[in-house]
């Protein structure tokens, strides 16, 4: 069975080549925490890897890393590097979990794999709001702003992979904008509009954006505008290597985690 086509990358190139640099906000908080988790891994990468749609950015956050585009196929060499990186892009692909086996297999044993991406709470206003004024103009829906994977699903998507000892966690923010116009007009400076394969090519009905704008105002008030969310999602695993950390099998712990807490062990009828 063929993999479903979610992203026009065309479309979303073009998107990306208008990208305003300072409007790249949610990447400079990126950026910010993986390089925080590297300083935490104590570790020297010496060939490191970042996979990305915005390489002006992300050139610099990890020195010395080749940088390399978030195509389908993505153009690393296994097992070339120590370190990969897949910075704000994974949310676009149209298999994730092929995106994660690839950088696991251009980790050398022991390598670490970091991605950052959005999640699935993010612009959940922005995309009630205009699925109720479509429905409300039209009585159908049109995709207009991109599913984003919950951090359960993408946590599984590194034991999927074959990647060791997996971190999910997740960042969410709160972002106050004027109105719902203004919410737009940021995300196309990110170059972060709807390049979905799916998306409806024809002239929108003229009262949509109208209407939406006034039910977002009223149902994510924020002070004196509206409230948008962000979520990043944050994944890290090792490539399996011999002297990583195991599990212990079940029944062969040397102790009794009552005694080691200094409490009267209970049965479960108790």
């Amino acid at each position: 069975m063929s993999q479903p086509i979610l992203t026009d990358r065309a479309a979303l190139a073009a998107h990306r080549a208008r990208a305003d640099r300072s409007a790249l906000f949610l990447h400079e908080e990126a950026a910010d925490e993986v390089q925080e988790r590297l300083k935490d891994v104590n570790r020297r990468f010496t060939a490191p890897a970042v996979v990305t749609g915005h390489p002006d950015f992300w050139r610099d956050v990890v020195p010395g890393a080749r940088v390399v585009p978030d195509a389908p196929v993505l153009d690393l060499e296994p097992g070339a590097h120590d370190l990969v990186v897949h910075a704000m892009a994974l949310h676009w692909a149209d298999d994730p979990v092929g995106q994660i086996i690839q950088c696991r297999r251009a980790l050398r044993p022991d390598g670490l794999f970091l991605a950052a991406t959005l999640g699935g709470e993010t612009l959940q206003e922005l995309r009630a709001a205009l699925g109720q004024a479509e429905t409300e103009l039209t009585g159908g829906l049109s995709p207009r702003v991109a599913p984003m994977a919950e951090i359960r699903d993408l946590g599984a998507l590194l034991q999927r992979a074959g990647l060791a000892l997996p971190v999910a966690d997740r960042m969410p923010r709160r972002v106050r904008y004027r109105d719902m116009h203004r919410l737009m007009a940021d995300l196309r400076a990110m170059g972060e509009t709807n390049a979905l394969a799916a998306r409806h090519k024809v002239v929108p009905p003229r009262g949509l954006f109208p209407r939406a704008a006034r039910i977002y105002a009223d149902a994510f008030p924020d002070a004196d505008g509206v409230g948008a969310t962000f979520e990043t999602i944050f994944l890290a695993g090792w490539a399996p290597s011999d002297d990583q950390p195991k599990p212990l099998r079940p029944g062969s712990a040397q102790a009794r985690l009552a005694d080691i807490l200094g409490v009267a062990e209970r049965g479960t009828d108790e």
